[in-house]
């Protein structure tokens, strides 16, 4: 019973970090953006716009409240909804609404909605594949330690490291796509139409990740099954006739477990803010592209609700990382 309520009170804790941290984030992106210099309301309106042109739009967009007042107007449109004027009328945005949009006057939730499917099809996919080639080769490099075949591995994690995804994912659309037709150029199918032709057209995009992430997995789960594998509890069990196949098994894997709990939850809520390069590349219309072309336009409301829920995907990433590490090692919940 006492360590139940340990784990509660330690969850309730996590949560109420993951909620201030989350606060915190979106007082330090409002005002980075809307206290940056630069006539908005003239860039929304564009460069012919008569100055009592450029006045309505401001008026229509309320630059001119104070920034306090607009980021309170902003918060409670994430709790309890906002309503807009168009000019005409009044449009709703419900809960959660992150603004609308000064370029397409669509509501920023929506348009992440939409981008959303395609972002999240490339981490999870990409995710999948970088744990089972990090992990296995790790688990490899470190059976086969001191052989030629744990050098060779050794030497292909440091080339994967080293080498930025942009590069591994032109060549292999230049070989695997232009050359050997083995895929089609990646374009984005949603899983409900075709989940065949989904997983067909991610799978170069996914393998580009991968392999760079991968990396990463090798040599975190290669070094910490070296250390089990050098414990006195290790040696006891080889004295005992246990094999080595069961040693790694049981033993030696489980101790990797919680370092890579962490980092792939890292990973995982960092793909959503670090899709702009791997989604620009393969021409993939997720929330990276459209951050991009946020900025070039200077949509805040866009720009500024975009950075909010990739900063929101990797509170919450960080956040499941604590209870799973928690769930692998109960000696969490007591520090």
């Amino acid at each position: 019973m006492s360590g139940f309520a340990g784990f509660s009170g330690f969850l309730v804790r996590r949560l109420l970090g993951a909620a201030v941290t989350l606060l915190a984030i979106s007082v330090i992106i409002y005002v980075v953006f809307y206290a940056a210099p630069g006539n908005v309301a003239q860039i929304t309106c564009g460069p012919r716009c008569s100055p009592a042109q450029v006045q309505q739009v401001a008026e229509q967009l309320r630059l001119d409240d104070p920034l306090y007042v607009r980021y309170w107007d902003f918060l409670q449109g994430i709790f309890v909804g906002h309503d807009y004027s168009t000019g005409t009328g009044t449009e709703h945005c419900a809960a959660p609404c992150l603004g609308i949009s000064y370029q397409s006057d669509q509501q920023v939730t929506a348009l992440i909605t939409a981008k959303l499917p395609v972002t999240g099809s490339l981490a999870l996919g990409a995710m999948v594949l970088w744990l089972l080639l990090g992990v296995g080769t790790g688990v490899l490099s470190a059976w086969r330690r001191g052989r030629v075949s744990e050098r060779v591995l050794t030497a292909v994690t440091l080339a994967g490291t080293a080498t930025p995804v942009f590069v591994i994912g032109l060549l292999l659309m230049i070989v695997v796509c232009g050359q050997l037709q083995w895929l089609p150029f990646p374009q984005y199918v949603n899983f409900a139409d075709d989940p065949t032709q989904w997983a067909w057209n991610l799978l170069l995009p996914w393998l580009s990740l991968a392999l760079i992430e991968a990396a990463k997995y090798a040599r975190l789960t290669r070094s910490s099954m070296l250390e089990t594998l050098a414990d006195d509890h290790v040696r006891t069990f080889r004295a005992y006739g246990v094999g080595e196949r069961s040693i790694i098994g049981k033993h030696a894997l489980r101790g990797a477990v919680a370092p890579v709990i962490a980092l792939n939850a890292n990973d995982f809520g960092s793909m959503f803010g670090g899709a702009v390069l791997s989604e620009t590349l393969f021409g993939l219309p997720g929330i990276g592209r459209e951050l991009v072309h946020a900025v070039k336009v200077v949509d805040l409301p866009v720009v500024v609700g975009m950075v909010m829920v990739t900063g929101f995907f990797v509170v919450l990433a960080n956040a499941v990382a604590d209870v799973l590490y928690a769930v692998a090692d109960r000696r969490v919940v007591l520090s």
